[in-house]
């Protein structure tokens, strides 16, 4: 690794040495010189031979700071330009050495901030776009009450508030959870069986695993499992929904299955994506809000991946993995 201070170090080094030299062919050339010119011409010849080695000691000095100068001046402008809202602004990096790990790290933080501010821009966006339906058929509830509100009036509007509810909740957990980790604090010993028993008798769905426990948050955890069993229910067409848990030395395996349509091979990545709607449904068929797109993100903060696996049978399967 080339480092910024072994250069300056030789850049000095030889200065001095060629500062010595001219100083040893100096006294060689004046030291056995007659008395009568060892005076004021001698004075005026060390005099000299400061200077000169003032100058080469400054001319060969001033390539290597000036280098370093000039690169740091790069870096300030472009942390300036970053700092002004021109996020995409990047630092060129030259060389190998301190400043060069400096202008990479400043480009790796500005690339992460920069994906952050997208997803939260993206993220609003489509929360304000689905925020726009449970309002209206509210609204359109409310033109509709009479004096004695009907039973169907009354649940629909308990409804589209619990699904506002639900999406608020959502959101402000995406942006929690968004450039984060588990915090050390939140961890402790789960029983993801337990958990994962609780969640399925509460849906309805069958279960069958073993019994396993690890580290993570259980109130995130929790939440991954239930949004995994109602993305199951919302698109399972009321059938049977499977859970498997099972484990090896080194992994957790969670399997849900439904017998629904399934997914589409090529939509098994983009139904992550918060708020995607599938090719050809329309606004009454519901996308997948946010509920996949967090299951992703609470099992990659524990150190886990998930993904949707088209079966062949139909319906839909997740299996999410976690680190034992």
């Amino acid at each position: 690794m080339q480092r910024l201070y072994w250069r300056i170090y030789l850049a000095l080094l030889a200065s001095l040495t060629a500062a010595a030299t001219l100083f040893g062919l100096a006294h060689l050339r004046y030291g056995a010189a007659p008395a009568a010119m060892q005076g004021f011409r001698g004075h005026l010849a060390m005099l000299a031979l400061l200077l000169a080695i003032a100058v080469v000691v400054a001319v060969a000095a001033f390539p290597v700071v000036r280098r370093l100068t000039r690169r740091l001046e790069r870096l300030q402008a472009s942390v300036d330009a970053w700092g002004t809202g021109n996020l995409s602004s990047r630092v060129a990096v030259e060389g190998r050495d301190e400043i060069a790990r400096l202008a990479m790290s400043f480009n790796q933080s500005a690339g992460r901030i920069e994906a952050l501010m997208s997803a939260q821009r993206i993220l609003l966006a489509n929360a304000s776009h689905e925020l726009r339906s449970p309002l209206a058929r509210i609204r359109m509830a409310i033109e509709l009450l009479s004096e004695a509100p009907s039973v169907a009036v009354r649940a629909e509007l308990a409804r589209n508030v619990m699904e506002l509810d639900q999406l608020v909740e959502e959101v402000l957990l995406a942006s929690r959870l968004d450039g984060t980790s588990v915090h050390a604090s939140s961890r402790t010993v789960v029983d993801l069986t337990a958990l994962v028993a609780e969640e399925c008798a509460r849906a309805t769905a069958r279960f069958a695993g073993v019994r396993v426990k690890m580290s993570g948050d259980a109130v995130l955890l929790r939440r991954m499992i239930r949004n995994l069993l109602e993305n199951a229910q919302r698109h399972g067409g009321g059938t049977q929904i499977l859970v498997t848990l099972t484990a090896c030395a080194n992994e957790i395996a969670l399997e849900v299955h439904d017998g629904g349509a399934g997914v589409l091979p090529s939509e098994c990545e983009a139904i992550f994506t918060p708020f995607y709607r599938a090719r050809g449904a329309n606004e009454g068929d519901g996308g997948y809000g946010l509920g996949l797109s967090l299951v992703r993100q609470i099992a990659r903060q524990h150190g886990g991946e998930v993904r949707c696996i088209a079966a062949e049978t139909g319906g839909g399967r997740f299996r999410v993995a976690l680190p034992r």
